[in-house]
């Protein structure tokens, strides 16, 4: 925004000449308690310029703090001050160590940097209160501005202006022909046919254009009205009014990349980061526990009923290409048949039950995870037949096989698993699958870990 330019580029003549007087002020008030002296040339005087301009470098380049426009918050400000003298002072440190010049003592140092901080944050402060001051009392806003549309974009924009410039930024109100938010009505002043009428009444500096963007008539005829107006005209690009779906923006190089879904783990570190846990995990797994239990799961299955101890069954995994499911066998090998367990099922034998009711037959699964076809977290592997039928029912089911699947899920520990022949189960399912695929972090991993471990001990309702 232009007038934010102004006042950038303003700040960064008035705030250096500050500075240098605030620090020139330490370096004397410094030297006279600590040293005893006001002496103030040879070497102190080469250090000041040295420091001074190290300083205005920093400050201006790294922490961006020349803006002292409301844009930027007070924390903000003062975040980007502390980190600034931070930065200055690894910087200065270690050009002395390297270069292997005459050190300054060092109480005189943290004295200095402790007087220098007090100093230009009362005086960055200082300015930031003078100037709201000299707005609040003596001058007309920088902008009154409109909202033609009352998207989520508008109103985010509408509060971050309101609340971070209030006195630079007035507003005036909002234009739609839609149906009005709820306890939105007090900030509404009309159609967007209304919105020329009231500009010209109101003298208005800035229209926000906030409507979906394929409305190509409408942006062009109230551009050209500002443009004969002097009004400025913005585009707030309502990408989730035009897609009618929710769109993410990333940046590569300050050229926009929209997405329509958001996809942490399409990002390579955090890729590797989920495939080292995944390796290390089952490992252990596989190393500690598989050995001690292993023997006699095996055991009372071969008591149980006959036939194998594993079961093998090819299952979609990523981009839906096939692999080998291994689990511990929990149905009879003369009723096999590839349809999903339900209450009751007769298929499944004694001890099958207590493994799927605890979750114990999923236990070989984890030389799946080590060889990479599975994942400790991720959405459960369905069968194939269960891929072809939902895929034409549910529109987002494949969007679930985007990443790899895992041996429990976000939809499991919800109480979204066993049998999905009930109106609305499997959509649920794959909502909490499509959530964690958006939302993804180790963190919430290891939560789903820590709940799937809970569950397993309790049991789980819905395991058949």
């Amino acid at each position: 925004m232009e007038r934010y330019t102004y006042y950038n580029n303003s700040q960064r003549l008035i705030l250096p000449i500050v500075d240098s007087l605030i620090i020139f002020g330490v370096f004397r008030l410094t030297a006279h308690h600590l040293l005893g002296t006001w002496q103030f040339d040879g070497y102190y005087s080469l250090f000041f310029a040295v420091f001074a301009l190290l300083w205005w470098i920093i400050s201006g380049q790294y922490a961006n703090i020349y803006r002292v426009d409301r844009l930027i918050s007070y924390p903000e400000k003062l975040r980007n001050l502390l980190l600034a003298f931070m930065i200055h002072a690894a910087v200065l440190m270690s050009g002395a160590l390297v270069l292997k010049v005459y050190w300054l003592p060092m109480p005189y140092l943290l004295a200095m940097y402790g007087a220098m901080m007090a100093g230009i944050v009362a005086g960055r402060f200082l300015l930031a209160f003078l100037r709201r001051t000299y707005q609040q009392h003596f001058a007309r806003p920088h902008s009154r501005f409109v909202m033609a549309g009352t998207s989520s974009s508008a109103r985010q924009l509408q509060e971050f202006l309101s609340l971070h410039d209030p006195v630079g930024n007035q507003f005036m109100g909002f234009f739609t022909d839609d149906k009005v938010p709820q306890g939105m009505e007090h900030m509404m002043r009309g159609g967007i046919d209304q919105l020329k009428d009231f500009c010209k009444q109101n003298q208005i500096d800035e229209i926000y254009f906030a409507m979906p963007l394929d409305q190509h008539e409408l942006v062009q005829d109230l551009s050209g009205f500002a443009d004969d107006h002097f009004i400025s005209f913005r585009i707030i690009p309502d990408f989730q009014g035009t897609m009618r779906q929710d769109i993410n923006v990333y940046y590569y190089n300050h050229l926009p990349i929209l997405t329509v879904r958001q996809h942490p783990l399409g990002f390579r570190p955090n890729q590797l980061m989920k495939r080292a846990f995944d390796i290390a995990f089952s490992g252990m797994v596989i190393l500690f526990i598989f050995p001690i239990i292993m023997p006699i799961l095996a055991l009372i299955i071969k008591l149980d009923s006959k036939g194998p101890v594993f079961f093998k069954q090819m299952r979609p995994g990523k981009r839906n290409q096939l692999f080998p499911c291994y689990k511990l066998r929990t149905m009879r090998t003369d009723m096999v048949v590839e349809l999903q367990a339900t209450k009751g099922d007769a298929r499944i034998t004694r001890v099958g039950r207590f493994l799927r009711k605890s979750s114990l037959d999923e236990i070989p699964q984890f030389f799946n995870v080590l060889l990479g076809h599975m994942s400790v977290v991720g959405p459960r592997p369905n069968m194939v037949s269960q891929l072809e039928e939902y895929s034409k029912q549910i529109r987002t089911y494949p969007m679930r096989h985007t990443v790899t699947p895992g041996i429990t899920g976000y939809a499991q520990v919800n109480g979204y698993r066993g049998e999905t022949r009930a109106d609305g189960a499997m959509e649920k399912r794959v909502e909490y699958d499509l959530k964690y695929v958006e939302n993804w972090s180790f963190l919430l991993d290891l939560k789903i870990i820590g709940k799937t471990v809970w569950n397993m001990v309790h049991g789980e309702e819905n395991a058949y």
